[in-house]
This record gives structure tokens, sequence and C-alpha cells, in this order.
């Protein structure tokens, strides 16, 4: 991971600024997009639910701090064990997801937390998200809660049922396919509800309708989805 690939390689190409669907979070919106060009403050503290937008902003971050010429690397807290955190070095910008998910780890918030230390000594521009602020995570570390404290925080807030509507009925229209009302509100009623399981969703409808030439009904989602 801590290699410089390309970033068509690296992230899915939706997950850019202009793909982000805004609703309520321009303030949060704003805030990325100035540290990601390396304006503003230099760290930045994300706290929002699933389904907010959390690691779309930060890959979003990576990829237009690389289309500057600056490198960027991104760390999901989840997957990573603490051996590959402390093997980060050498960026421009660092993104730290899933901050949470390291919460009681002994080991991996040390980890973390000498990461932050060493990024901090080479100027690297830090921006880190998790469900919560810092100071409400669970941390067991004082002085990894007092670092992320210190940066400056924002919230995201996930997109409001008629928005993700009006965002999946849009899509659905960019790809050629016809979402009726009862369509959707069958979704909506069997399916995780958030944009980003949504998406993944549409793109499975998409391959399907493709392949069998069905019109998308409920009878046809209840087959692809093996539902009854």
């Amino acid at each position: 991971m801590s290699a410089q690939l390309p970033l068509a390689l690296r992230w899915p190409a939706n997950q850019c600024f202009e793909c982000f669907v805004v609703g309520a979070n321009a303030a949060t919106l704003a805030l990325v997009e100035e540290l990601a060009a390396g304006r503003g403050d230099s760290t930045l503290f994300i706290a929002g639910p699933a389904g907010s937008g959390r690691t779309h902003l930060l890959v979003a971050a990576c990829v237009a701090a690389g289309a500057q010429a600056q490198r960027a690397q991104y760390i999901d807290l989840a997957v990573q064990p603490a051996a590959t955190i402390r093997a980060f070095h050498g960026t421009d910008l660092l993104a730290v997801d899933n901050v949470d998910a390291i919460a009681g780890n002994g080991e991996a918030e040390h980890a973390l937390f000498d990461l932050h230390n060493r990024a901090r000594a080479d100027g690297t521009r830090l921006l880190a998200a998790a469900s919560l602020a810092p100071g409400r995570l669970g941390l067991a570390l004082p002085d990894l809660v007092s670092r992320l404290s210190a940066f400056t925080q924002a919230g995201l807030v996930a997109l409001d049922e008629p928005t993700r509507r009006e965002v999946l009925r849009a899509e659905a229209g960019r790809r050629g396919i016809g979402l009726d009302e009862a369509v959707i509100d069958w979704l909506f009623a069997h399916h995780a509800r958030d944009l980003a399981s949504l998406m993944r969703l549409l793109a499975k409808i998409d391959e399907a309708t493709l392949a069998s030439r069905r019109r998308v009904t409920v009878p046809f989602l209840r087959d692809l989805l093996d539902t009854g």
C-alpha cells in the first residue's frame, strides 16, 4: 500500500469530488477540497454515520491530490494491521479511514499515534474519518485522542430518503434503466438504503438486465435478490 500506484488502478473513478452528492454537507466538502489542494488547515477529522460519504471524501481527496502530481495514500484501519500502519511514510496527503475500528487495540493505537507524529514531522497533510468525534470513539491511548482532537473537526450527515431516491433514479436513468415508484418503494423496503449500497445494487441490476433483457419490475428484483 505504501507504493504509489496509478490512480486508475487504486480507486474507483466515481469516487471524486464531482461525484459526491452534497446534500447538507457542503461545508465539510469545502474543507476537504481545501486540504486536498494544500490550502487551509493541514489536519481534518470527519465524523459521520455509515453511508454518509466518509470514505468517498477521503478517496476523493487522494484522487485530487494525485491529479496535482502530489503523493497521496489511503489507509483503512478496519483492515490494516498495526505493522502495516507503521510502514506508511513519504506522502503529501495521508487519508486515514475508520479510526473507530482500532479502538481498544493498544498496538494499533500506538502505531497510529507514531504514524501521526511522523506525518506531522514530514509536513504531511492528514485527513481522518470515523463514525464519531475522537473523544467519543473509545480510544484507550490519551495522547492519540489528544492529537486527533486537535484536528479541525467536521461532520457529515447521511442523505435524507427523498434525496437518495432522487440520486438512485437519476443514476438509473443515466444507465438507461427505468425505475418506477413501485420498484423504488420495494427496494427501500427490502434492501440496505444507504447510498453506497444502493449504487452497488444498481450496478448489479444493470448487469442483470443486460444479460436477461428483462424490464426492472418487483418480481424481477425478487428473483435477482432471491427474496420472498
